[in-house]
């Protein structure tokens, strides 16, 4: 499982594998009980063995974005609701510096959700 997940990263082409490399660091940072695994074919964030969040990049534009899984409860001007009802977006253009302070304070938000027990996590 493992090398599957390394390799998603090292089948990407430039700019876009160091981008999601720098996400996907970003998101372990932010709290220490946040794991990463495969599913669906792609980078998934969980915490405490719930998922919050995938890596992906866009069909059409192979630019690099955050699915946040409970987007529905979380209000930032940058994410993205589509024609999902449940999820919501945050789109990265890969040859710009990352938004490093707006991708922690959404990803901050989804973990609160998590935290405060408004998603329930089993025990």
């Amino acid at each position: 499982m493992v090398q599957e997940i390394h390799n998603y990263y090292l089948n990407k082409t430039e700019p876009v594998k160091s981008c999601l490399l720098a996400l996907r660091s970003i998101i372990l940072q932010q709290d220490n009980m946040i794991t990463e695994t495969q599913k669906y074919g792609m980078p998934c964030f969980c915490y405490k063995k719930k998922v919050f969040c995938y890596l992906w990049t866009d069909k059409k534009t192979d630019q690099p974005y955050m699915l946040m899984v409970e987007g529905a409860y979380l209000n930032h001007p940058l994410l993205e609701l589509g024609d999902r009802k449940r999820m919501k977006i945050f789109r990265v253009n890969a040859t710009k510096d990352l938004p490093i302070k707006t991708i922690k304070l959404i990803l901050q938000q989804a973990l609160d959700l998590y935290r405060t027990g408004v998603i329930k996590i089993k025990a």
